[in-house]
C-alpha cells in the first residue's frame, strides 16, 4: 500500500539545537514533498493502492446489490460508504504500520535520527503522504461510486462538512495506530502479517464486507472498540439516506458518538506512539 517503500537519509552529523516549530514545519513540508514523489514514482504501487479497494468494490456491489428493504437504498451503495472507510484506514492504518516498521528495520530511521532534521519533520512528512493518499483513494471510491452505482454526495454545506471531521477523524486516528503498532513487527519480514491481519479482521467484524444487521451482535460490540467501526457508520450517514439508519445496532448514525470514540482514538493513538515508538530495530540493542 502507500508509502511502503523505505527512504534514504544523508549521514549528516546530529544538531546540537532544538529546530524552531517553523523550521520543523518547513522541513515536514519537504519532506511530506519528498514522501510523495517517492511515492508516486512506483507505478505498481500506485496502481496497486488505487485499483485494489476499487476492484474489492466492484466484486462485492456487483455479487451483493439487492435494494434493503425499508432503507432506499441497494446493498451496492452501503458497500461504497463502507469501502470507503477502509480506504482510509488502509492508507493510513496499514500504510504506516508496515513502512515505518520496514524502515526502522532497514535502519532509514536510526540515520535519520543522526541528521538535523527534528524528529517532528520525519511525521510530519508522513503524515502529507497520508493526507494525500487517502484524500485521492477517497475522491476515486466516491466517483466511481456516485457513477457506477448511483451514490448521491452530499448536496450541501452541512453534509460536506459532516464528512470532513469524520475523514479528519478517522484518518487522525488510523494514521497514529499504525505508527504505534509499527513497533511491534521485530523486522521487516514480520511487518505485513502483523499489521494486515488485524485490519482484515477489523473489516469484516465493522460491516465492511458483510452488512452491519447480519453481524453477529458480539462481534460488533468488539468492533465498537475500534474506530473503523464509527468510521464506516459515519460515512454511511453521509451517503445513504435517513432512512438506512435503520440498519445500524441504535437505529440512528449517532454522530456524537462516533465524534466522541473517534477523539478518543486520536488522544489514546497520540499516547502509544509517544510510549512506544522507537528509532532503532530490537535487533540493534
Amino acid at each position: 500500500m502507500a508509502g511502503t517503500t523505505a527512504t534514504t537519509a544523508a549521514s549528516a552529523p546530529r544538531s546540537t539545537g532544538k529546530a524552531a516549530p517553523s523550521g520543523a514545519w518547513r522541513l515536514g513540508m519537504v519532506r511530506g514533498a519528498m514522501e510523495i514523489k517517492l511515492f508516486f514514482r512506483l507505478r505498481e504501487q500506485v496502481i496497486f493502492t488505487f485499483a485494489f479497494p476499487i476492484v474489492f468494490l466492484f466484486l462485492f456491489a456487483s455479487i451483493f446489490h439487492d435494494d434493503m428493504a425499508g432503507t432506499g437504498s441497494t446493498a451496492s451503495q452501503y458497500y461504497v460508504a463502507s469501502m470507503t472507510a477502509a480506504g482510509i484506514m488502509s492508507t493510513s492504518f496499514q500504510s504506516l504500520g508496515i513502512s515505518i516498521a520496514v524502515e526502522r528495520d532497514e535502519k532509514v530511521l536510526r540515520r535519520l535520527r543522526g541528521t538535523p532534521m527534528p524528529p517532528a519533520a520525519y511525521f510530519l512528512g508522513k503524515i502529507w503522504l497520508v493526507l494525500v493518499t487517502g484524500l485521492l483513494e477517497t475522491a476515486a471510491l466516491l466517483v466511481f461510486g456516485a457513477t457506477v452505482y448511483d451514490v448521491d454526495l452530499p448536496s450541501d454545506a452541512t453534509g460536506w462538512l459532516t464528512f470532513g471531521w469524520i475523514f479528519v477523524l478517522g484518518i487522525t486516528a488510523c494514521a497514529l495506530l499504525g505508527i504505534a503498532v509499527s513497533s511491534v513487527p521485530k523486522s521487516a519480514r514480520s511487518a505485513t502479517s502483523v499489521v494486515v491481519l488485524p485490519f482484515l479482521v477489523l473489516q469484516f467484524i465493522s460491516g465492511v464486507y458483510i452488512l452491519v444487521d447480519t453481524v453477529p451482535s458480539w462481534m460488533l460490540t468488539v468492533s465498537s472498540f475500534f474506530p473503523l467501526k464509527w468510521l464506516c457508520q459515519g460515512l454511511r450517514g453521509v451517503f445513504l439516506p435517513h432512512a438506512a439508519a435503520a440498519l445500524e445496532p441504535a437505529g440512528s448514525w449517532e454522530y456524537g458518538r462516533t465524534a466522541l470514540v473517534l477523539a478518543a482514538w486520536c488522544v489514546g493513538g497520540l499516547v502509544l506512539c509517544l510510549l512506544t515508538f522507537r528509532w532503532k530495530s530490537r535487533n540493534d540493542g
